[in-house]
């Protein structure tokens, strides 16, 4: 039997190709909280910083029979965590990029005719994905989205604690964001 904490690296990850699990938890446990502040320093967000961990460390336990390692085990998840903050980074610069595009409309208000029709595709697709939220999430959405309500307003009206308010926002958007992102994907341009 193993003592896991003692074994190299190299060691974990060959146990790692062969599916161990207390490899993975002891890679896991070894490095998790390293890469969380490497990648937390630079997102300055937790559960996007939590996200790509988890991406990573699912990423790790699917390939693990395949993996083959230019360097060590500790700059493959330093390489992956690097190039996932890079994503994420550029995933917020066009996200950026939509939203001034959008407040330039706003501002201007002029858009093509396609683009109108896009808009209002999406608007429709977004207000028929909120219907489908369950019940007290959708409320709690829809006071704080179209009605433009405060946490507070919100967890005094429903009689409900503002990390509650917080918390039922925060999944709804995960929610519409997941259901979302595939309908646009594949909406005509």
């Amino acid at each position: 039997m193993y003592t896991y904490s003692r074994l190299s690296d190299e060691q974990l990850t060959s146990l790692l190709k062969t599916r161990d699990h207390a490899a993975f938890t002891e890679i896991y446990n070894r490095y998790m909280g390293l890469l969380y502040l490497h990648a937390y320093k630079i997102l300055m967000d937790e559960d996007e910083t939590e996200d790509i961990l988890h991406e990573i460390f699912t990423s790790l336990w699917i390939k693990a029979p395949e993996l083959v390692l230019k360097d060590n085990l500790a700059a493959y998840l330093y390489r992956a965590i690097k190039n996932r903050v890079l994503n994420a980074l550029a995933h917020r610069k066009i996200k950026q990029s939509y939203l001034e595009s959008l407040e330039d409309f706003l501002t201007k208000g002029s858009w093509s005719t396609e683009e109108t029709v896009r808009e209002q595709e999406l608007a429709s697709i977004i207000k028929k994905e909120v219907t489908h939220l369950p019940r007290k999430m959708r409320e709690v959405f829809q006071l704080s989205r179209i009605y433009h309500k405060s946490h507070k307003e919100i967890a005094d009206q429903l009689g409900i604690s503002d990390k509650t308010v917080k918390k039922q926002i925060n999944n709804a958007i995960k929610i519409l964001r997941l259901k979302i992102r595939f309908l646009i994907v594949f909406m005509p341009l």
